[in-house]
């Protein structure tokens, strides 16, 4: 059975629950406060009728000015999608709360992002290197990597 839900109908029930955790709507996805981050999407794995149990994939993406890395979820269950952004200011300590504990796929992902972008997952139980060897200069996904 396919429930459908529109994204201010589930920005609505996560602000009743993390008042100010939600700081936006970009393009189609809920823009989350990376201090919220952790409760939010354990809030979207966990309410009955929304049911995010699947972690399709993570990435992140350099605009320069800030960082934004995104998350696609999936409900099995109730067969629908929700993608949740959260934004990094700056270039440098750039830091969000690991997903490993909520969903075991986040594993690897973080851990390709941490090596390719540089941004640390608070949390990760294991964040060495998974693409790259230990002692690489630089991050070689970010658009300054050869300046």
């Amino acid at each position: 059975m396919t429930t459908a839900f529109s994204a201010s109908e589930v920005i609505s029930r996560i602000d009743k629950k993390l008042a100010g955790s939600i700081t936006g709507l970009s393009q189609n996805a809920l823009l989350v406060d990376k201090n919220f981050l952790r409760e939010v999407l354990s809030y979207l794995q966990t309410t009955p009728g929304l049911d995010f149990d699947y972690l399709v994939n993570i990435t992140a993406i350099d605009y320069w000015d800030y960082f934004e890395v995104v998350y696609q979820l999936a409900s099995i269950k109730n067969n629908h999608q929700l993608t949740v952004k959260t934004r990094l200011a700056g270039r440098e300590n750039l830091e969000v709360p690991s997903l490993f504990r909520l969903y075991k796929g986040a594993d690897y992902q973080e851990r390709e992002i941490c090596d390719l972008l540089g941004i640390k997952f608070e949390g990760h139980p294991n964040l060495k290197p998974l693409l790259l060897w230990e002692g690489f200069k630089g991050y070689p996904l970010r658009k300054d990597y050869l300046e």
